[in-house]
């Protein structure tokens, strides 16, 4: 019995000590440590306000903009579209004016099929590279315009490794076998 208290009394000896070590520590380092949480609490509240106050707004105003040039490019009106009718912004307008929001990414999109349509094929593949997205199947399309692109400009290789990318982004039974033929 007498082992099992000076066992636990060691033990708590043994926990005592390593607080001591942290408040001993936290003692010695205070500043440079509420210094660092400091910048943290600012930057994730810059990262917050940025969202709000900026970000958000600006989505808001571009997803407006967006209209028409979506518009346009239904109706196969692509150069206005693309540039606007200067009244109306295009697809490069929302790209320049509303960067980092989800309509200036999808106006990548836009603009990369518009210039693959046109045979400006490199300002396809930059704008296409330049798009991003969750969706798999849109992933996929843009994958296979970007091959597309390389294909017109005799980069086999490169245009073969978007279609392999294009055929392995979707598992859609439709799509992913056109790209394989095409690879």
């Amino acid at each position: 019995m007498a082992k099992k208290t000076t066992r636990a009394e060691e033990n708590i000896q043994a926990v005592e000590e390593a607080l001591s070590k942290t408040e001993r520590f936290i003692e010695d380092h205070q500043k440079p440590i509420l210094t660092v949480i400091g910048v943290l609490v600012v930057i994730i509240l810059a990262f917050f306000a940025f969202q709000r106050f900026y970000l958000y707004p600006k989505e808001r105003t571009a997803q407006e903009e967006i209209f028409m040039a979506q518009r346009y490019f239904d109706q196969d009106s692509l150069n206005l579209a693309l540039n606007g009718d200067g009244i109306n912004p295009g697809f490069l307008d929302i790209i320049d004016d509303y960067n980092w929001t989800e309509s200036a990414n999808l106006a990548h999109y836009y603009a990369g099929i518009i210039y693959l349509k046109q045979g400006e094929y490199q300002a396809a593949i930059n704008h296409l590279e330049d798009f991003s997205t969750k969706e798999i199947l849109v992933k996929a399309m843009a994958y296979g315009a970007i091959g597309d692109s390389y294909m017109q400009l005799d980069k086999t290789e490169k245009a073969t490794e978007f279609y392999k990318k294009a055929a392995n982004a979707s598992e859609n039974e439709l799509t992913a076998p056109a790209f394989l033929m095409k690879a």
